[in-house]
Order: C-alpha cells, then sequence, then structure tokens
C-alpha cells in the first residue's frame, strides 16, 4: 500500500466504528478492573472470585427484567446497595480471616469462593444461557459511519461516570486519603490511629458494589450463565496488570488498551483470536515491565 495513499470514505469509517466500539468496550471494561484493583491495592489481595459478583449482578438484573419488568439500568442504583452489603457480609465471614494470612491461603480462599458462587448458581437457575432484550438494546443510533445502540452508549456511560467518581473519592476526601494511607503503609497507618480493618471492610464493599454495579449494565449486552464472570475477570486481570497493580488511573487506560486490542483484533483476525491477542500482551507486559505499561508502583502506591 502506498503510503502517500488517502484513506477512502470506506476506511474511515472502518477507523472510526472501531475506536467508537473500542470507547464503548473500554468504559465498561474499566468499571469491572477498577474494583478488582482497588481491593488488591488497598488489601494486597486478588480477588479470584471477583467474577462472579459480576456474575451474580448479571442475574439480579436479569431476574428483576424477568419478574419485575424493571429496566437493568432502573436496577442498577438498588444494585450498587445490595452488592455493597454483599461486600460487607463477604468480608466478615470470609476475607477477614485471611485477610493477614499467607498470599497462598488467600488465593485457595478466594478460589474456593469463586467455585462456591459458580455452582450456587448452576444449582439455583442451572447452565442455561439467559438473555435479556429491553427496549433500548434496539434502538440503534448512527453518527457519521459509525452505528451502536442504545445500551452500548448507557453502559458506558454510567460506567465512565462511576469510575470517575470513585477516582475522585479517593482523591479528594477524607475517606479516600485514609484507604490510600492505608495502602501505602498498612503499620503505620495503625500507629497513627487508623482503623485498618474498617478500612478492609470498607474497601471491600466499595470493590464488589463496583463489579456488582458492572453486571447490571452487561446484562442487556452478554449473555446470563453461572460461568459469564470468567470471561470478564480474566480481561480484568489483564487491565490491571497493564495499568500496575492497584493504580485505578492506569487500570482506566488499560482498559482502553485492551479494548482496542480485541476490537482490532477481532476486525483484522477474528473474533476466535482477540484472546489470544490481549494475553500475549499480558505476558509480554509481565515479562518487559512488571510494573505497568504506565510504570506505577502498584504494589506500593494507590492512585498516587
Amino acid at each position: 500500500m502506498d503510503p502517500a495513499r488517502r484513506l477512502g470514505p470506506a476506511e474511515i469509517d472502518v477507523f472510526a466504528q472501531l475506536a467508537v466500539s473500542t470507547l464503548l468496550l473500554g468504559g465498561i471494561y474499566a468499571l469491572i478492573a477498577v474494583g478488582l484493583t482497588l481491593i488488591f491495592g488497598i488489601m494486597r489481595v486478588v480477588n479470584f472470585a471477583h467474577g462472579e459478583y459480576l456474575m451474580l449482578g448479571m442475574y439480579l438484573a436479569f431476574w428483576a427484567f424477568s419478574l419485575l419488568a424493571l429496566d437493568p439500568y432502573v436496577v442498577l442504583p438498588a444494585s450498587l446497595v445490595i452488592f455493597f452489603v454483599v461486600g460487607l457480609l463477604t468480608y466478615a465471614l470470609v476475607m477477614r480471616g485471611v485477610i493477614h494470612a499467607s498470599h497462598n491461603v488467600q488465593i485457595f480462599t478466594t478460589v474456593g469462593l469463586s467455585i462456591a458462587l459458580q455452582n450456587v448458581a448452576l444449582v439455583l437457575w442451572t447452565g442455561d444461557f439467559r438473555v435479556i432484550r429491553p427496549w433500548h438494546s434496539s434502538v440503534v443510533i448512527r453518527l457519521g459511519g459509525t452505528a451502536f445502540n442504545l445500551s452500548q452508549v448507557v453502559a458506558f456511560a454510567v460506567a465512565v461516570a462511576l469510575t470517575i467518581g470513585l477516582l475522585l473519592f479517593m482523591r479528594r476526601t477524607h475517606t479516600g486519603r485514609v484507604m490510600r494511607a492505608t495502602a501505602q503503609d498498612r503499620d503505620a497507618a495503625t500507629l497513627m490511629g487508623i482503623d485498618t480493618d474498617r478500612v478492609y471492610r470498607l474497601t471491600f464493599a466499595i470493590g464488589i458494589a463496583c463489579v456488582g454495579a458492572a453486571g447490571a449494565l452487561v446484562a442487556p449486552l452478554y449473555a446470563t450463565y453461572p460461568q459469564a464472570g470468567l470471561q470478564f475477570v480474566l480481561i480484568a486481570y489483564v487491565v490491571v496488570v497493564l495499568g500496575g497493580l492497584g493504580d485505578m488511573a492506569g487500570a482506566l487506560l488499560g482498559s482502553l488498551i485492551v479494548a482496542a486490542v480485541e476490537v482490532a483484533g477481532s476486525y483484522v483476525f477474528g473474533a476466535a483470536w482477540k484472546e489470544v491477542l490481549y494475553f500475549v500482551l499480558f505476558i509480554g507486559v509481565l515479562v518487559f515491565r512488571p510494573a505497568g505499561l504506565f510504570g506505577q508502583r502498584g504494589a506500593e502506591t494507590l492512585g498516587a
């Protein structure tokens, strides 16, 4: 191809569509990943059950729509409250006992929790794929040469708003500063009179509330089934590592990178290759830049 050749209208439309798809997808991935990176950044726990809470959020939206005819986005505020409480209960019943244990114990605990939640969902709701189609999922918006449905736009807007709101909370509020101080030095925070157990409890609840809300947002876009969270949590792990472990702003940028790789890879090589491409990127970052693409000190700081 001649480098000097100008792109035709059709090629410009393709690039515009890919860019819009990347942006819309990246916003949703950001909300999923930011809860995971928040929990890791402050508690130093990799929550392998993170995807299962997203799956439960999808089921909440599905049953609210099927039984009560409630739109998933109407259920969103209730989802935030419900999963905040679920996070508090999970911390009290499961995570508090292992927060100071070795990483192996934490990993086995969260993996066991993941398997338990998957099987509970399987017993209660079977393994059938369940799909909801609210009215906005069939509304197509056309802008120039691009086309996308209203559900994608609403999910993106809400996800970005919640992500930015959480970033502002962590940077601008006293509670956020206390949480960041605990992330930077747990022992020093304790000596300064900070109740670290309360910080961990709040952190876990906020992280689970974020991913529960993400479940309600993606329910109109993806099928709901007991293993639905697995595909999203794998993406969240890639995002967190790309952005720098524990760094929330990095997770936001990492989400856009992973979305771009997925969208462009699906267009060029086919949808079957998208996971291969971003996991190659994931391995490359671990090998050559383990601190993350943006050079954040993930294990030592949060959003600094």
